[in-house]
């Protein structure tokens, strides 16, 4: 019996068996090439993303740094108690201190050989109330009387634009603010070596001044009135936005309604912010007529809008949460509540609070909810007096009063909505460099 087998001829061997392996094909080639490109187009990205980020910090320190700053003018005054008593007995008391000071500056102008004339209208547009400060001081200050007192007085500001070039004498139009003839009385301060720099502290502790004196215009109240809110908001929103996350996540029924309820709060993270403004507005003052731009109704519509945040936040840290430390937990003989509290939560705590945190840092910087319920409006001129009157009393909050500085006319306003943003952006910061100290010192590895 034959062997039918019959031998078919091989295969001839493709070109990619001969290939080394030492040696790219050109498939590969192809690949590693788009890979490439990958690699570069990320690069570009994130070098894109570093300049936009480069630029914008340089333009708002740039812009913002000289808020900081101011000119003041340095010179030695020493009132009598003959003028003291001279000036308490006239019926235009600040009027009075304004021309002693008016005297004793111009005696000081011609010991050093310098002849220029003035009068109190050039130093209030110069200096401002002068007249005001005087007698507040030595009325503070009794022992001062009779001595030689160091005054340091802040210059108005196209004063201040002036010396750094960004006014000229053919920009200045006579009017109640400034005169030509008031640039002389500048120059001549510059060479009596009276005019200088210093750090304005005031712009940190001081408060509104209204639209007349930007010079000095400061932060502090709106701080103050930005801390009461975060405290309605912290107060509010965490016990809150926790407990119905612990709800949601490890007690509720998982059917429909809650499944309705997920994706509300889902949207709810999602809606514009002036839509929480619009509810405040008709739900805490039209309804309930809680006082209009007061920290509680701004912390109440702030609570509104950081809840859904807190509550995503936190049912995702709690899904983080291994289901093996429940397993156990309940293996032991733990009830479901004692599983959570005692073991869940602990565990979830850093994501908690992180998401609490950035929550936070996102209702502080919100302008448009405050708009709507009347802080923009309001001219914060003096702290609260405790803490009844920082919750209920008018104020302002940091967004809102650089809104208010960035939409005034006079240019000296601008300066001051920069350097807002620079310490807004530190409270940011500082925020969001707690949250990483938090998650870093209560995680738990497992």
């Amino acid at each position: 019996m034959t062997d039918a087998t019959s031998s078919a001829p091989a295969a001839a061997p493709s070109p990619a068996q001969h290939a080394s392996l030492l040696s790219e094909s050109p498939r590969m080639k192809k690949r590693n090439a788009a890979e490439t490109r990958f690699k570069m187009y990320g690069v570009i990205a994130i070098s894109i993303g570093l300049a936009f980020l480069v630029f914008l910090a340089y333009s708002i320190l740039r812009n913002g740094i000289p808020a900081f700053t101011q000119t003041v003018v340095n010179v030695e005054f020493t009132l009598t108690q003959e003028q003291f008593d001279d000036a308490e007995s006239k019926l235009l008391k600040t009027a009075a201190y304004t021309d002693i000071f008016v005297e004793g500056v111009t005696a000081q102008f011609q010991e050093k050989g310098l002849n220029v004339e003035f009068d109190g209208d050039t130093i209030e547009r110069l200096l401002g109330k002068v007249g005001g400060d005087l007698r507040t001081f030595y009325r503070e200050n009794p022992d001062q009387i009779g001595q030689p007192v160091q005054l340091q007085l802040p210059a108005a500001s196209r004063v201040e634009r002036y010396l750094q070039g960004r006014l000229t004498r053919d920009m200045v139009v006579d009017g109640r603010f400034l005169e030509v003839a008031d640039l002389d009385v500048v120059d001549v301060m510059v060479d009596a070596g009276i005019i200088g720099s210093a750090f304005d502290w005031n712009f940190i502790t001081g408060t509104d001044t209204g639209v007349d004196n930007p010079g000095g215009a400061g932060i502090g109240a709106s701080v103050i009135g930005s801390f009461f809110m975060m405290l309605v908001v912290l107060l509010l929103s965490l016990p809150i936005g926790v407990a119905a996350s612990i709800y949601l996540e490890e007690f509720a029924p998982k059917n429909k309604f809650t499944d309705l309820i997920e994706v509300n709060i889902s949207n709810l993270a999602a809606v514009p912010s002036i839509v929480f403004g619009i509810l405040g507005l008709a739900v805490f003052i039209q309804f309930a007529h809680l006082p209009q731009s007061a920290p509680l109704v701004g912390g109440l519509v702030l609570t509104l809008m950081t809840l859904p945040t807190i509550v995503i936040s936190t049912r995702a840290s709690l899904k983080s949460v291994p289901p093996s430390i429940r397993d156990a937990a309940l293996g032991v003989g733990a009830s479901k509540m004692q599983a959570v509290f005692h073991h869940v939560l602990p565990l979830a705590m850093p994501g908690i609070l992180t998401g609490t945190i950035i929550g936070l840092a996102q209702a502080l910087g919100e302008t448009a909810p405050l708009l709507l319920i009347g802080m923009v409006g309001y001219v914060a001129r003096e702290y609260p007096d405790g803490l009844t009157s920082g919750l209920l009393d008018p104020n302002s909050a940091m967004p809102a009063q650089i809104y208010t500085w960035a939409a005034r006319s006079d240019e000296a306003f601008f300066e001051k909505a920069w350097g807002g943003i620079i310490i807004l952006l530190i409270f940011l910061l500082t925020m969001n460099i707690i949250a990483i100290i938090l998650r870093r010192r209560f995680e738990r590895r497992w």
